[in-house]
């Protein structure tokens, strides 16, 4: 068996679906249900004895080392962290307490559990951190995409509170000898996506008929990966990829956060026209740049590619229809996540910046 923390949330659950889908190896799935944890992401698991749900934070050490040793696990797949830039501007306190004090807290019960293990069952034991590109900080338009050889350097308290939990888990390979991986992934994009971030921020506004708030120029590049080759790459790399190896993935799709918006009022504008037959890039609206933002991300995923033969499965265009389509055929899931705390956030964050 295996444990996926975070697995309720946007691209663990993805893990979880796609993974279950692949295989009959049971999940042991450890979520604390924030406001970005969704059970609903899940429905088409319920009743299947392949999943087991546990709410709980992985800064419990009681609980993930009970966890370790009642389900004799062989592997777990860290997701769990705050993960929104906005909000670490807004309260930075939680990032911290998730993404540090939380990633040792599990490190430490990993590796109190992997010191009790012998023979095969410890040489097979592995834990794969999920991280992100934001840790190598900010690119020139002209700079090389980043490598894992890439120097760390966090602009925000999300980023920072990441890198510091890449370093804790390199420090635990090399100090104690557990047996980590760390992936690193460009900007994830698919369905069940909480609707803070751009792309189903911007269908959901669409939709309703509200403004669709671009940050400064709209300039700001991204490299867009889709989440099920996001998915695929972990599933590669925990099966196959070198201890104590960082791997970058990504989906070799850069992109300035404005075409990204024109790309989807144009597909909108052909699955879903307004009413009154206006193009949806009408509702665009440039507000206030969010402090700090980085201009530039993009993810060189030669390494992975090398080493273990993956490489996306979609590109941009073929990725951003699915998502569209899937966010069209579940408007029950849309609605039931974009709740009165939601849209309250949205409120503060973007209402402020007009």
């Amino acid at each position: 068996m295996i444990l996926v923390t975070g697995g309720a949330g946007f691209i663990g659950s993805n893990f979880v679906l796609d993974w279950l889908a692949q295989c009959d190896e049971p999940v042991i799935n450890l979520d604390a249900l924030t406001y970005a944890g969704n059970l609903e992401n899940l429905a088409s698991l319920q009743g299947d004895p392949r999943h087991i749900f546990v709410k709980g934070n992985i800064g419990d050490f009681d609980l993930v080392a009970k966890l370790l040793t009642d389900y004799k696990l062989r592997a777990v797949v860290n997701f769990a962290a705050e993960s929104h830039v906005d909000r670490s501007i807004h309260g930075p306190e939680d990032f911290i307490q998730t993404n540090i004090v939380g990633t040792f807290h599990l490190l430490e019960a990993l590796r109190a559990r992997w010191g009790s293990l012998e023979g095969e069952a410890k040489a097979a034991f592995r834990f794969l951190h999920v991280s992100t590109d934001e840790v190598y900080g900010s690119l020139e338009k002209d700079d090389p995409a980043f490598a894992e050889t890439h120097r760390y350097e966090p602009n925000s308290p999300y980023s920072a509170s990441k890198a510091a939990s890449d370093h804790l888990v390199r420090a635990y390979h090399h100090t104690y000898g557990l047996p980590v991986l760390t992936t690193n992934c460009s900007n994830n994009y698919g369905p069940y996506h909480f609707p803070e971030k751009l792309i189903p921020l911007v269908m959901l506004n669409a939709l309703a008929g509200k403004p669709l708030p671009i940050y400064g120029d709209g300039q700001q590049i991204r490299d867009w990966l889709y989440v099920k080759d996001h998915c695929s790459a972990i599933r590669c790399v925990l099966e196959a990829g070198r201890v104590g190896e960082v791997y970058n993935i990504g989906g070799w799709n850069e992109k300035p956060n404005l075409e990204v918006v024109h790309t989807l009022c144009a597909i909108l504008d052909e699955l879903r026209p307004r009413a009154d037959g206006k193009p949806y890039k009408e509702q665009i609206t440039y507000v206030k740049d969010r402090p700090g933002h980085d201009r530039r991300y993009a993810i060189d995923a030669g390494k992975i590619e090398r080493e273990l033969g993956w490489k996306p499965a979609e590109t941009f265009e073929s990725g951003i229809r699915k998502t569209v389509r899937w966010y069209l055929d579940n408007q029950a899931w849309v609605q039931n996540v974009a709740s009165g705390a939601y849209l309250n956030w949205v409120g503060k964050n973007y209402g402020e910046r007009q």
